[in-house]
């Protein structure tokens, strides 16, 4: 405006207003019409502002004829008759009003204009913002500051048009006549102008982007719709349609400002605020309290007696509940033991009155036991002896030992040689032999019978022979039988027993004879008073107290340097039981000496029988034990019949609690049996069975968490 200050030109630009010579306002908009500010920030960012920043783009023109629009200005001569674009002036920028920051033209798409050449310089912009990246929208900030009274006065002087044509409002109605030099719009003095501030973000280093250049923005209209906020970001409007104007033809465009959207997304978000200042490690000595309350920055409550019992309460309760909460799942799922049978009654049962009188022999020496009650004792020195053929026992059990045979089997066969042939011939010398011939073959229950009824001493060389290949490897295999019974004072130097050099005592054979009267074959071939040979010829027992008084075996024996010998076993009927009597007498040299012997034995075997008595020791119903469930429980047992033992006066014998063929079960009803009490040892032992005299049942839950092991 001719001659307006450079102050007032400075206002005017930061105020938005138009200066003279700026495109007019579209015919179509009404005068007085509220134009809403926020519809400038819309304007696509393709559209470069015009040279002279009046907001017209130099190059942009009129696509759309139709439209009827004509260029006003406020020279009609300083128009541009051949420049189709709209709404543009051609007045060059007062040279007072202070230079902004105006960022180059941006090339469109569109047809050459018609008006003068661009300028080199602008023509190399263009060039470099083709193929840069679409610039980024800087952040807008929208400031409305109060118009001053002489802007007020002014503004009703100022032509219609003059800045940049903003969005309609909705429902605005268009009018007819263009914006010319002479029509002045009726803009409220009221409403203030409004500033736009621009920030311009850093170009990228590469390929710095100018910022385009600043369009003053139009005043603000009465009833305008209510100011966007300043940080809000203004939504961008579609360019405008070639000829899409108002109805004098012109269609302002807006560059719109650099998002401050990509600028954000752009920007590395910046590092969370985190606690980087680290906890100092513990001081020695420090309590846990106090280094918690470092922790958290609270400080630590003053110590007390109670404070401190109640954290220590806290601390080890659920510790030791939960020690309480394994040892009990451990004590109720540990395994059961094993019950077993506890003898309550006395182990041991002595027989009343004055010890019996034996009838030992007056010469020699002598031994008396029955099987499993114990020994009458023994009678003269026991030192070692002579015995005869009663050595042939021992030939018979190692036989046994190393070809065992059952009851009724002939055993196995053995090969006759020549020198048991010839052996048998020895019988004019005063041996016991049997006739035998090279070549043949005898069973081991004939040789068993040769040896113990015939006591013939060919055949006890024959089988020596036979089974351990020499007569004197097979005397080492009895002496080492003898050691293993315990027979101390004996030693074997034949098979037979001829020589006088085979010795031993009453006490030892008596060991033999407990020994191998528990073999089946030699309790049936001893307890014969004869057999018959392979050939038919009969040989009869010279043990001739079998079978009275009850004996069955075992063997005699004699010589001249031996005397007479005999190892007997003798049965006993006693309280409804069988006693096993074994005894040995040998130095028995009263001729004849067979006789002798056999009488001495006869005398011990009566002796023994009658001084055998049999006693109640536990009678029905009595308690003799219990079943213990090795946790506490205790179960009674009862006998279930009258135990009789057998002795005689003076004799002791042992009670046992031993469990069924079933063992214990964990639970049984009543009278259930589960064990056996036994009273003495040996064949004539007694059995009776026990039973439950009240119901049997699993330990308790109570039982089960207190027990230690």
């Amino acid at each position: 405006m001719a001659g307006e200050s450079p102050e007032r030109s400075e206002q005017r630009m930061s105020s938005g207003e138009t200066p003279e010579g700026g495109p007019v306002v579209p015919s179509g908009r009404r005068a007085g019409t509220a134009v809403d500010p926020r519809g400038a920030f819309g304007r696509s960012e393709t559209e470069p502002s015009g040279e002279d920043g009046t907001g017209a783009d130099d190059g942009e023109p009129a696509d759309d004829p139709a439209a009827g629009a004509t260029p006003a200005a406020d020279d009609p001569a300083e128009a541009e008759p051949t420049g189709p674009q709209a709404g543009a002036s051609t007045e060059p920028a007062d040279p007072t009003e202070p230079a902004t920051a105006a960022e180059p033209p941006v090339a469109t798409d569109g047809p050459e204009p018609d008006g003068p050449e661009p300028r080199a310089a602008d023509g190399a912009q263009e060039a470099s913002e083709a193929d840069a990246p679409p610039p980024v929208d800087p952040p807008t900030a929208v400031i409305r500051t109060p118009a001053a009274p002489e802007d007020a006065a002014d503004a009703a002087d100022e032509e219609a048009g003059t800045g940049p044509e903003t969005a309609r409002p909705e429902g605005g109605d268009a009018e007819d006549d263009g914006a010319g030099p002479d029509a002045e719009p009726a803009v409220p003095a009221a409403d203030p102008p409004t500033t736009a501030f621009r920030a311009v973000a850093p170009a990228p280093a590469a390929d710095p982007e100018p910022a385009p250049e600043a369009k003053p923005q139009a005043k603000a209209e009465p009833d305008a719709d209510p100011e966007p906020e300043p940080d809000a970001k203004p939504e961008r409007e579609p360019d405008a349609e070639p000829g899409a104007g108002g109805a004098d033809g012109t269609a302002s465009r807006y560059v719109p400002l650099r998002d401050d959207a990509r600028d954000a997304a752009t920007a590395e978000a910046p590092e969370p605020e985190r606690t980087r200042q680290q906890p100092l490690p513990p001081v020695p000595g420090q309590r846990a309290v106090d280094l918690l309350a470092e922790l958290t920055n609270r400080p630590a409550p003053p110590p007390t007696p109670l404070r401190t019992f109640v954290r220590r309460v806290k601390i080890w309760t659920p510790l030791v509940a939960l020690l309480a909460i394994v040892l009990v799942t451990a004590q109720l799922l540990r395994p059961l033991p094993e019950p077993e049978l506890e003898l309550t009654a006395t182990d041991a049962y002595t027989f009343e009155g004055e010890r019996p009188g034996i009838a030992w022999p007056t010469e020699g020496q002598a031994a008396l036991d029955v099987e499993g009650l114990g020994s009458f004792g023994t009678h003269g020195e026991q030192k070692p002896v002579p015995i005869a053929s009663v050595a042939k026992t021992m030939t018979a059990y190692v036989l046994l030992t190393e070809h065992p045979m059952e009851a009724g089997e002939a055993g196995a066969s053995i090969p006759v040689d020549a020198t048991a042939e010839k052996e048998a011939g020895y019988s004019e010398q005063g041996e016991s032999t049997v006739g035998v011939e090279a070549g043949e073959t005898i069973t081991q229950e004939e040789a068993l019978n040769a040896l113990m009824i015939a006591s013939a001493n060919n055949v006890a060389r024959l089988v020596a022979r036979w089974d351990a290949g020499s007569e004197k490897a097979f005397v080492e295999k009895m002496n080492a039988a003898a050691q293993d019974l315990g027979m101390k004072n004996t030693t074997y130097t034949d098979p037979s027993g001829l020589l006088k050099e085979t010795v031993s005592t009453a006490e030892d054979q008596v060991k033999l004879g407990r020994a191998v009267m528990e073999m089946e074959v030699f309790r049936d071939v001893v307890a014969k008073p004869a057999y018959t040979d392979r050939n038919g010829k009969e040989h009869a027992n010279w043990n001739r107290l079998v079978p009275l008084y009850g004996t069955v075996g075992i063997k005699t024996g004699t010589t001249t340097a031996a005397g007479g010998n005999l190892l007997f076993a003798a049965y006993a009927d006693v309280g409804g039981t069988r006693q096993l009597v074994i005894g040995a007498v040998l130095g028995q040299h009263r001729p004849p000496i067979i006789d002798s012997v056999l009488a001495a034995g006869k005398d011990l075997i009566l002796s023994a029988q009658k001084a055998l008595t049999a006693e109640t020791v536990v009678r029905e119903g009595d308690v003799v034990g219990v079943v213990d469930d090795g946790l506490g429980g205790r179960t009674r047992l009862v006998a279930t019949e009258d135990v009789a033992a057998v002795g005689w006066p003076g004799l002791t014998v042992r009670l046992e609690l031993a469990e069924g063929a079933d063992g214990v079960p964990g639970e049984a009803d009543t009278g259930t049996e589960v064990g056996v009490l036994t009273v003495g040892d040996g064949p004539g032992q007694v059995k009776v069975p026990v039973a439950l005299a009240e119901p049997l049942s699993e330990p308790g839950a109570g039982a089960k968490l207190t027990r230690v092991l």
